[in-house]
């Protein structure tokens, strides 16, 4: 049988993580799964607490929190592959938005998510790697960059009160269309092909959805080697305001000021302008002027639902 560590988040959800510890733990002792359980102190406390744990042999590490919470605990299994020891990912969902896990499938009910570990169908899935901006050396991400409008609207959110993942997202969506009237022009390289135009914003995906809600690439696989770019061009805010039903549908790809495309490797250079850029949902950019994206196919295995199963 495998054995777990639960990296818990307190602060995910507004304190739900801490709240759920007690829940957590009579969980998995029903399911008479063998774990030991820390918490986070800080900000990137996740990275160290992930690594440590593989390097110390457990088999599957679990984020218990939302999307930053999955990103550093992310980061952490990739340090400790460095030094040449693997072990899987497994989530527990007690943050906001929770996309990831959304992305690929697992369940954002607790007890759900603790008979998922127990069942312990594995999947491999791509990872992407950003470069640039407060993460020159890189940071690894599993569900997204997001350049322009959706870093603001990230930046927004946070300064909200804790409402739930998609209501403050949308709220911020809202506030920040009048705070952030005109994106960068970008020069977008993106496998050997060329684009450059002024942006409202541009998402590279490697799942389909942000803040809860917000399908960006409603057609998107994480383990289909490629990234989904949701390319939006500048337009005005009375449009932005048209857009974001066909964005909560998923339903932009038939609107004149969205470009999908599907890549790799891709660089974005502001041309005028800067790039405000998140990567699940972490900031990672305000005033820098270029990002190196690349994808690692198969570079991360997933304890999530079987096919078929409810997720």
């Amino acid at each position: 049988m495998p054995t777990y560590h639960l990296i818990v988040n307190p602060a995910a959800g507004a304190g739900t993580g801490a709240k759920s510890i007690p829940e957590i733990d009579r969980l998995m002792q029903a399911s008479r799964l063998p774990y030991t359980l820390t918490q986070t102190a800080r900000r990137g406390h996740a990275i160290e607490l992930a690594r440590q744990a593989a390097l110390a042999g457990a088999d599957v590490i679990v984020a218990c929190g939302g999307d930053g919470t999955s990103n550093e605990v992310i980061n952490g299994l990739q340090a400790a592959r460095k030094q040449g020891i693997t072990a899987a990912l497994g989530l527990l969902c007690v943050g906001r938005g929770n996309d990831f896990a959304h992305a690929v499938g697992v369940p954002v009910a607790l007890e759900a998510g603790v008979a998922t570990l127990a069942r312990d169908h594995r999947r491999l899935i791509d990872l992407g790697r950003v470069a640039g901006g407060v993460v020159p050396e890189g940071r690894f991400f599993g569900s997204c960059v997001g350049v322009g409008f959706d870093a603001v609207t990230t930046i927004e959110a946070a300064k909200l009160p804790r409402w739930g993942g998609f209501l403050s997202f949308l709220v911020a969506v809202l506030r920040t269309i009048f705070l952030f009237p005109n994106g960068p022009t970008v020069r977008l390289d993106y496998d050997g092909q060329s684009l450059t135009t002024p942006t409202l914003m541009v998402s590279i995906m490697n799942g389909r959805r942000l803040g809860g809600g917000f399908w960006m690439a409603p057609t998107a696989q994480p383990d289909d080697g490629l990234f989904d770019l949701c390319v939006v061009r500048q337009c005005s805010r009375r449009r932005i305001l048209a857009l974001i039903p066909h964005f909560m549908r998923g339903t932009q790809p038939t609107q004149p000021e969205i470009r999908m495309l599907q890549a790799r490797r891709i660089t974005i250079e502001a041309i005028a302008g800067v790039l405000p850029a998140q990567t699940d949902g972490e900031i990672i950019s305000t005033q820098d002027k270029r990002l190196d994206i690349e994808l690692l196919p198969r570079a991360l295995e997933v304890v999530t639902a079987a096919a078929g199963e409810a997720a």
